[in-house]
């Protein structure tokens, strides 16, 4: 079984050529956030994204909600995807689609309990893709992604089982886990940004054993 992969909170030009040397389909590029690993500039985002390699797609994690400010944004670092972390109103989903035809958007849905089925169902028809995570938007700081936490992934597989749309699997993921996460979620792909890393930076060989744990038949 084959299964798409993400590297997401990736910090330069290097770790995306590394992700993408071992097979990832995207790379994630983590914009300012109210708090978690990886927020890099806008700029250095700018700097990378045209060295992604092709076929490679960019996500920028975006915590804004405003579609004005999501625009200025992407046109800003020149994303091919939008993975917006935070709830959005359904005009703001249209006014993404008017502005910034050809961009994918890509919504989390921070799953908490079996009411998560819903949101995610109810978000599904306005955007490309779904990303099941681990954070909590009602916190007093909120934690939108970058958790390191597993989830319960029966809450995802009935999503998964439910959506229109393709659903990317976050939370918790490493080497040891991602296997047993496919064969429970059956995701069409996995995102990963702390199970592949040390002291922050990109692990080669986390990420070989990662890969190597995808591709086990």
């Amino acid at each position: 079984m084959k299964i798409r992969f993400k590297i997401c909170c990736i910090q330069n030009v290097e770790e995306a050529l590394l992700a993408a040397r071992y097979g990832a389909s995207a790379v994630g590029l983590v914009s300012a956030m109210p708090s978690g690993p990886g927020p890099i500039p806008d700029e250095q985002i700018a700097a990378i994204v045209p060295h992604v390699p092709p076929g490679v797609a960019t996500f920028l994690l975006t915590s804004l909600q405003d579609s004005a400010s999501i625009i200025a944004q992407q046109r800003r670092t020149q994303a091919g995807t939008l993975q917006i972390v935070d709830e959005v109103s359904t005009t703001t989903y249209a006014e993404l689609r008017k502005d910034l035809p050809g961009i994918s958007l890509v919504q989390v849905v921070h799953i908490l309990g079996r009411d998560s089925i819903d949101k995610a169902l109810a978000v599904a028809p306005h955007v490309d893709g779904l990303l099941l995570d681990s954070g909590n938007p009602s916190l007093s700081v909120k934690v939108l992604g970058g958790t390191g936490r597993v989830h319960d992934w029966s809450v995802s597989r009935e999503i998964v089982r439910q959506s229109p749309k393709p659903v990317f699997l976050a939370g918790g993921l490493h080497p040891g886990n991602v296997r047993r996460a496919i064969e429970t979620v059956e995701p069409y792909a996995v995102d990963v940004c702390s199970g592949v890393r040390t002291n922050g930076r990109l692990d080669e060989e986390k990420l070989r054993r990662f890969v190597e744990e995808l591709q086990r038949k």
